[in-house]
């Protein structure tokens, strides 16, 4: 941190990156030379073939080649440990070395050129020992020379291009922002790097068509990351480094909290038994080019039989399935569950591109409700997704069908993930119409909706949250809140990034006790936290609330962003003792009714995807009904974050 200067551009790694790809390559290196050396003493003199001196030659000067790059990547990985994430000047010459290591690439690809026209032309009557080993030699070049070729590819920044006069710039743009050459400079770098994630976007997608919705969707995502990573000037392992110290500091935090309630019921098997019916849709696959199919035969190409597995449905019980996937449209069925007496709309979760630039176009869109005081604003994805499932709903006359067949039942709307967002907004949509409905909104995204209709949503809605699953705690707040930490994290350690990510390596692998990381800012003045991180070479702002949230331990304001939250009332399972066990223990689960504000920051574990997984949710909740059921009733609840159930 910054991203290394060299060659005229910045690079998306910095110059403390270079310890693990070096040592790697040193390894290589020497075990080569090794190699070469015993071949060249076992052979000296002994050359005796047509074309023995131009191979002993070729092990001579191979010798001192490999000798070189061997002396040139000790001093790389040597200085590229030196310092910390936040004090490159150790560093210094990292750029030099740089260069010099690439200056050996160009004999080394002529002797890699060398040694294969040595191999096809002159090497009959050679020994298979000598002809081998240059054969090894060349792969072993070629394959290097590939590599290098590949990580430079990776860690290329298309943002990094510097140009004539870019000092001057500098010191306008960066160190004056009040002139107006530096705010002219900063919304060039944005617009450039708006176009940069859309181009990244259209790659990622390429096999999507490119009508005006996904064009829309490509530039609202990429203003979105962009301007999350305009005012940092991090590369992806000082992010590593920083979320390895922040999972320990958490988890000396967690050490040091008192235990939590326990509580001595479980989730009741209604609960349960509506997870049934959303993961069947991760399964099902459509076939055929139909946008959608109404259940009513056997060509639907599907595997219909699971959702009948698992559901305990029967095929007459299906209303209506929806296999059409765009963005903004996502699969949804409905059917009827005779066993609960409700008529059912399960919506499917991620499982497609369409569906992740769904869940990334997260711009807060208003969304109306009759009755709702306050601001009424949500994800505009899921809003999207639940106002189009509402349409297909209520114009179509599927919910008409159904009540027709079952008029006693009651509506009921589930969904995972992004199925859990867009059920718990389409359950805001048809409250008024169905007035009775309920929905279970399992691993809900966190940054949903406002305020406003979060409390209006707790009357019918629940979300059921599994441990420290991320989606839950994603928000573009708590994002920033995490930029926040992982910048204070990495600017107070004093060690260098190597120590930190192979402590953290041994930390998530193996356990053991929490860290405790010196700091070197003790006695910095807490004004000095307000600049930029480095001075030289950054491309930091010194206005970004991200440095100058760094001296408090407050959130920063998070600017434009609008507060989004989990809908509905919140059922929080966790695991029942120690964080870590093994693999072979058995795990047990407690539950408790949480607050939102529970999940205003992200935390850091092995598990926060794994937690998200529906098979996890549905074998928690298995668990806990297994353990003591009994009867839930949300509406029946007080509003208290935190009930004994």
């Amino acid at each position: 941190m910054p991203g290394m200067v060299a060659f005229g551009r910045r690079w998306g790694i910095a110059s403390d990156d270079l310890v693990f790809p070096g040592s790697f390559e040193l390894f290589v290196r020497v075990l080569w030379w090794i190699g070469t050396l015993s071949l060249y003493t076992l052979h000296k003199g002994k050359f005796d073939c047509s074309g023995g001196r131009v191979l002993h030659s070729y092990l001579v000067v191979l010798l001192i080649l490999l000798a070189f790059i061997i002396l040139s990547l000790c001093a790389i990985v040597y200085v590229s440990a030196q310092g910390t994430i936040t004090n490159p000047g150790p560093r210094r010459s990292i750029p030099v070395l740089v260069y010099v290591r690439a200056m050996l690439y160009v004999p080394e690809l002529i002797w890699a050129i060398l040694g294969a026209i040595w191999v096809s032309d002159d090497s009959q009557g050679c020994r298979p020992a000598e002809v081998g080993a240059v054969i090894a030699a060349v792969v072993a070049s070629w394959i290097l020379l590939l590599s290098t070729g590949v990580g430079v590819l990776f860690v290329f920044d298309p943002l990094g291009t510097t140009h004539p006069g870019s000092q001057s710039q500098e010191l306008l743009g960066v160190r004056d922002l009040e002139s107006s050459q530096g705010s002219q400079l900063l919304s060039t770098a944005r617009s450039v790097a708006v176009r940069v994630w859309e181009s990244r976007l259209r790659l990622l997608c390429c096999c999507l068509p490119r009508d005006e919705s996904h064009r829309a969707a490509f530039s609202s995502i990429a203003q979105l990351v962009s301007g999350f990573f305009s005012d940092t000037d991090l590369v992806p392992s000082d992010i590593a480094a920083g979320l390895a110290l922040l999972h320990q500091e958490q988890d000396k935090m967690e050490q040091c909290r008192d235990p939590d309630e326990a509580l001595s019921h479980s989730p009741s098997s209604p609960i349960v038994r509506f997870t049934y019916f959303f993961l069947p849709l991760y399964v099902l696959c459509k076939t055929q080019s139909a946008e959608y199919d109404i259940v009513g035969g056997d060509n639907m190409g599907c595997h219909f039989s699971s959702v009948l597995h698992s559901t305990g449905l029967q095929y007459r019980d299906f209303i209506y399935v929806s296999f059409h996937n765009q963005i903004y449209e996502i699969p949804f069925f409905v059917a009827l569950d005779h066993k609960r007496e409700a008529v059912l709309v399960a919506i499917r979760g991620t499982l497609s591109l369409r569906d992740l630039l769904t869940d990334l176009s997260a711009d807060c869109e208003n969304l109306p409700v009759e009755g709702v005081s306050g601001t009424c604003y949500a994800h505009k994805g899921m809003s999207q997704a639940a106002s189009y499932i509402c349409k297909k709903l209520l114009n179509d006359g599927i919910l008409n069908q159904a009540f027709t067949i079952a008029p006693e039942y009651k509506l009921v709307i589930t969904g995972h993930s992004l199925g859990g967002g867009t059920a718990s907004l389409l359950a805001i949509l048809l409250r008024s119409s169905f007035p009775t409905l309920r929905c279970y909104a399992f691993s809900p995204p966190g940054g949903l909706m406002s305020k406003a209709l979060a409390d209006y949503s707790k009357e019918f809605v629940v979300s059921v949250v599994l441990g420290k699953d991320l989606v839950p705690r994603l928000s573009y707040p708590n994002m920033e809140d995490l930029k926040r930490r992982i910048l204070k994290m990495v600017s107070n350690c004093n060690k260098p990034k190597y120590r930190i990510l192979l402590q953290g390596c041994w930390y998530e692998l193996f356990g053991g006790e929490p860290d405790d990381f010196p700091t070197e800012m003790d006695n910095r003045r807490k004004e000095e936290l307000n600049q930029p991180l480095l001075g030289e070479e950054s491309l930091l702002i010194r206005s970004s609330s991200s440095y100058q949230g760094l001296a408090s331990e407050e959130s920063p304001v998070h600017g434009s962003h609008l507060p989004l939250f989990l809908p509905g009332r919140i059922l929080h399972i966790t695991e029942d003792g120690p964080s870590r066990r093994s693999c072979f223990s058995q795990v047990r689960y407690r539950v408790q009714w949480s607050s939102e504000t529970a999940f205003r920051s992200v935390l850091i574990s092995p598990r926060m995807m794994a937690d998200h997984m529906p098979d996890a949710v549905l074998l928690s909740l298995r668990s806990l009904t297994q353990d003591r059921p009994f009867n839930l009733c949300p509406s029946s609840l007080s509003n208290s974050h935190l009930n004994v159930i």
